[in-house]
């Protein structure tokens, strides 16, 4: 039994495959260089903002939480104020 096999070699040029290894090696270098430098200068963006607030972040943070906790319990209390009226009017 002769089976006729046909061998296809795959034929690559290494040093195409080496220099785009090595581009994509350099390109990844200056990304991430890029990312680097822009990282850095929000961040010090950020924190000149923040140096320059009169009341701080988390103070802000703290009376918006107490501003909302405020409202909700003056909600709360109109709705049963409301649910009460409502109810003592249907007493008889």
């Amino acid at each position: 039994m002769n089976h006729h096999l046909s061998q296809h070699k795959l034929d690559i040029d290494t040093r195409l495959v080496t220099t785009g290894a090595a581009l994509t090696v350099a390109g990844t270098l200056v990304a991430c260089t890029g990312m680097v430098i822009a990282a850095a200068a929000v961040f010090a963006a950020g924190r000149r903002m923040v140096r320059t607030m009169d009341v701080p972040p988390s103070q802000q943070a703290a009376q918006q939480w107490r501003r909302a906790k405020e409202a909700s319990m003056a909600g709360l209390q109109a709705w049963q104020s409301a649910s009460d009226a409502h109810n003592g009017s249907h007493t008889r």
